[in-house]
C-alpha cells in the first residue's frame, strides 16, 4: 500500500514536471517566437530560456542547484561545455551553469516533442548520428556560432546510458570541435541528476543538484589527432568526481 501511494505521488510529480516544461513556452510563445526569428537575437533568447524556463522548472520541482567552480567562465569568451548525461534536467541545469550564451548540439529526434521541439529546432545545432553529411554540417554550424561569440555544449556520451551505467564511453566530436576551433574544454560533473529525475519513471525525488565545474582544459597547440587523449582526460575527471560522491 505504501509503495502504491508513493508511486501515485511520483506520477503526479512527474506530470508536474512536464507542465513546468510546457507552461512557460506556451505563456511566452509570442516573445520566444520573436527571439528565434534571427540568430542575432539568440543571446536574448538564451537569457530568457535560462531565467524564465530552466530556473522555474528546477526550483518548481524542488531541485536546488549548488555549483562548485574550480575555474570561472569568463564573460564573452567561447568554450566547449561538456557534462555527463543522465536526466531530462541536464539541459536546464546546463543553462544555469553558464551565464555565457551557448548553443546545444543535440540529436534531431527531439524536434518531435510537441511545443518544445519547435524551439529546439530553431535554436540548437541538430545532428543525425547516422548521417555523415549531418555530422559535417554540425562543424559548419558550430563554426558560425563560435564566430558570433557563442559557446557550444555537447553531452559527449551521445545518448543517455542505461540506468546501471555510471558514465558511458565518450564520442570524440566535442573534442575535435574544441581542438579545431582552439577553444577551452569545460568539464562539468552533474552529481545528483540521475538520483533527482532519471529516465526510470517511478523514481526521483526533490533535493540538491550538485555541479562541479572543473578546471578548464586548454586545446591551444593541440591537433585533431589529440582528440581521443583529451576525451579520455575529461572522462576520467568526471568519473573520478562521480566516484568521490558515491555514484558507483
Amino acid at each position: 500500500m505504501i509503495t502504491f501511494i508513493r508511486n501515485i505521488g511520483i506520477v503526479i510529480w512527474r506530470i508536474w514536471f512536464y507542465f513546468l516544461v510546457l507552461f512557460p513556452i506556451l505563456i511566452f510563445f509570442p516573445i520566444l517566437l520573436l527571439l528565434t526569428t534571427s540568430e542575432k537575437l539568440y543571446p536574448q533568447f538564451f537569457w530568457f530560456a535560462r531565467n524564465f524556463w530552466a530556473r522555474p522548472i528546477l526550483y518548481g520541482m524542488g531541485f536546488f542547484p549548488k555549483f562548485k567552480q574550480e575555474e570561472e567562465i569568463v564573460q564573452g569568451k567561447s568554450y566547449m561545455l561538456v557534462a555527463n548525461h543522465t536526466s531530462m534536467t541536464d539541459i536546464m541545469l546546463m543553462l544555469l551553469a553558464s551565464k555565457n550564451p551557448f548553443v546545444f548540439v543535440g540529436k534531431k529526434e527531439l524536434v518531435k516533442i510537441p511545443v518544445f521541439g519547435f524551439f529546439y529546432k530553431r535554436t540548437c545545432i541538430l545532428v543525425d548520428r547516422g548521417s555523415m553529411a549531418s555530422r559535417k554540417a554540425v562543424y559548419d554550424s558550430a563554426q558560425k556560432r563560435l564566430n558570433q561569440g557563442m559557446s557550444i555544449c555537447i553531452f559527449p556520451e551521445g545518448k543517455v546510458p542505461e540506468e546501471d551505467v555510471v558514465l558511458d564511453e565518450f564520442k570524440d566530436g566535442a573534442f575535435r570541435l574544441a581542438i579545431e576551433h582552439q577553444i577551452p574544454v569545460v568539464p562539468m560533473t552533474f552529481v545528483d541528476n540521475k538520483k533527482r529525475l532519471s529516465y526510470t519513471f517511478f523514481s526521483g525525488s526533490p533535493g540538491r543538484m550538485r555541479v562541479t565545474i572543473h578546471k578548464f582544459l586548454s586545446t591551444e597547440g593541440l591537433k585533431v589527432e589529440d582528440k581521443r587523449e583529451i576525451s579520455k582526460t575529461v572522462r576520467d575527471i568526471i568519473l573520478t568526481e562521480l566516484t568521490a560522491h558515491g555514484s558507483l
